[in-house]
């Protein structure tokens, strides 16, 4: 059901050949956004060493230009003849910009936009058996990276845009939050991928410094690998979509993807497609966040007016209390299996929607259920109406709700979820959606 994301956007009369293009021209997009993140990711390094030392030619030499695109070029001769710090320091900050908008700047993205693009991918397989395409870190490749991204750089963008690219402080800060929350990723995935669990430690290390991960030494080399992947991956998200880039918890939604799915440019867009519907999860004014809490007490209070009476009087009726639920699809509730069997039942619901099933009276008679874009929402709420009684009986505020919903984690029935979801939904869809 995960290649679901990948496919769905292919028109089933399309030939073979309209699908090879477009699963080539989306390789090459992604393979893109990784040269740029190196490109950043080296420049930033050399900006560090430049504060460290307060020197500038013996720092950068030649490298700086290497890989930038012409444009910015002549910058960093003038950077690099600056001799005051804060000249320099403003001057980098242009470039390290121009090195941003080298991608933004032909391919802003909005919501339509992405909702075009997600379902795009790759499956082309790759040159080098050992490192496969997982990681595009060959010595041939950072050689040459100069010439082939000029020539990509400078063809006009599949997308027209309306958002500003990120700053070089919000690049450089979502690098430093990705990088730690991908050593701190945890391991349940390897009992599903034996294959990427058994990754020798010299390609561990290879994916880790291609990307720059730092402090994994106590890693065995299957998670270093693992958190290469994830660091790869989000990065350039970040830069694919830089009005959300990266926030805490986007990690624990590409990790049960990467782990299905052995090759990186696939399962960035896998990702694409699942940040499509999640994305809003994710925005700073959290309008998508409120909206779906407020149909989560919707749900409790249409079901049981009782314990949202109570949850009133708590002054927790707006069910802040299941926020990361909401934010991170219940994969901290979750274990990785349990994620997987309510992810694609979730995705099944949505596909089943697109497909117009569940229009007609006699389909959804057939179904019970009718399908929903919400069905992970209404399984949020049976989590809490199936710990009514406590909540009730036990607890006088909202802090002990809240540790009750973090205490879940590990203790879920989720076959028993899903059956009170649906039941939720067989018995409030459509109240809910005409009120």
């Amino acid at each position: 059901m995960i290649l679901s994301l990948f496919f769905r956007s292919y028109d089933l009369t399309s030939s073979k050949k309209e699908r090879d293009d477009t699963k080539t021209q989306n390789r090459k997009e992604y393979e893109k956004l990784r040269r740029q993140c190196r490109r950043l990711l080296k420049h930033n390094d050399g900006l560090f060493k430049l504060n460290e030392s307060g020197e500038t030619s013996s720092v950068y030499g030649g490298s700086l230009t290497e890989g930038m695109d012409s444009t910015g070029s002549e910058d960093v001769v003038s950077a690099r003849e600056s001799l005051s710090s804060e000249d320099s320091f403003h001057n980098n900050e242009d470039e390290c910009r121009s090195l941003i908008d080298g991608y933004v700047g032909s391919k802003r993205i909005t919501d339509s936009a992405i909702a075009s693009d997600s379902d795009s991918s790759d499956s082309d397989s790759s040159e080098d058996p050992e490192v496969s395409q997982t990681f595009d870190f060959t010595e041939s490749t950072q050689d040459n990276e100069n010439d082939v991204s000029s020539k990509e750089d400078s063809s006009p963008s599949k997308i027209d845009v309306q958002s500003q690219p990120p700053s070089r402080e919000d690049f450089t800060t979502w690098q430093r939050i990705i990088r730690l929350d991908a050593v701190r990723a945890n391991e349940e995935w390897i009992t599903y991928s034996p294959t990427q669990a058994a990754v020798s430690e010299p390609k561990a290390r290879r994916a880790a410094e291609a990307v720059g991960l730092k402090d994994y030494d106590h890693l065995l080399p299957s998670r270093v690998f693992h958190a290469a992947r994830l660091v790869a991956i989000l990065e350039a998200y970040a830069l694919y979509d830089p009005e959300i880039g990266y926030c805490q918890g986007m990690s624990d939604l590409l990790s049960p993807i990467i782990a299905v799915m052995t090759e990186d440019h696939e399962a960035f867009w896998c990702f694409v497609g699942f940040m499509k519907k999640a994305r809003h999860n994710f925005r700073l004014d959290e309008v998508g966040i409120r909206r779906q809490l407020n149909l989560v007490s919707k749900i409790i209070k249409y079901k049981d007016s009782h314990l949202y009476r109570h949850l009133e009087k708590l002054q927790a009726e707006d069910c802040f209390f299941v926020y990361r639920m909401v934010v991170v699809l219940f994969r901290r509730e979750l274990s990785f299996e349990q994620t997987l069997c309510i992810w694609e039942v979730m995705w099944a619901d949505q596909a089943a929607i697109r497909a117009g099933i569940g229009k007609s009276a006699w389909s959804r008679i057939r179904q019970r259920a009718p399908p929903t874009d919400d069905l992970l929402l209404y399984a949020i709420a049976a989590s809490v109406l199936q710990r009514r009684k406590q909540i009730i009986e036990k607890y006088s505020s909202m802090d002990e709700i809240l540790r009750e919903c973090n205490a879940m984690a590990g203790h879920l029935d989720v076959w028993k979820l899903l059956d009170d979801a649906h039941h939720l939904v067989v018995t409030l869809h459509d109240k809910i959606e005409t009120t």
